[in-house]
């Protein structure tokens, strides 16, 4: 898990100076949305930090994003990538599809008890959605819900985690 977290210091570091966007924020770890199946028996906050580039063709163009996340409780870590969109000016929704590889439980057995996620894959989707607000030319903040499962490609379980938090956004 930790060369995961280091690819992520290397790609920021890779990045231009002048380009993008860099990001952070907390998040309530496992909350339970329809999306989820039944409750999660994951918890504690996650602390979120990324880089998301400059919009490909043009202002309304898709960014590409990195960003890790590292949960206080010791559940599942994960770093994820994809293409975000932006809707809006002054007060915008941000929607994402990337993938995701994470720390926690692989296996696919649905055990009653299980005190970890049983995710049934090592990579998995990772759509998000966000609602901001420009604070000025430089930043913003945002409310955001981030999705991580396997879509039932590879089995019927599918518990998946949510994710529900605010971040800040901080264009260099």
């Amino acid at each position: 898990m930790k060369a995961i977290f280091a690819a992520i210091a290397l790609l920021a570091a890779a990045a231009p100076a002048q380009a993008g966007e860099v990001f952070g924020g907390l998040y309530v770890h496992g909350v339970d949305t329809p999306l989820t199946l039944g409750g999660s028996p994951e918890g504690g906050i996650d602390l979120q930090a990324g880089y998301r580039g400059d919009p490909i063709g043009g202002e309304n163009g898709a960014q590409p994003y990195v960003f890790g996340s590292l949960n206080s409780a010791g559940d599942t870590h994960f770093l994820a990538a994809g293409f975000a969109w932006t809707f809006g000016q002054r007060v915008y929704v941000r929607p994402g599809l990337g993938l995701a590889v994470h720390s926690g439980s692989a296996r696919n057995t649905d055990q009653p008890g299980n005190s970890r996620i049983e995710f049934g894959s090592r990579i998995l989707f990772e759509p998000e959605l966000a609602i901001g607000t420009r604070i000025n030319e430089r930043m913003s903040v945002e409310a955001s819900w981030v999705h991580l499962s396997h879509g039932g490609l590879f089995g019927r379980q599918n518990p998946g985690l949510d994710t529900i938090g605010a971040r800040f956004n901080w264009k260099l």
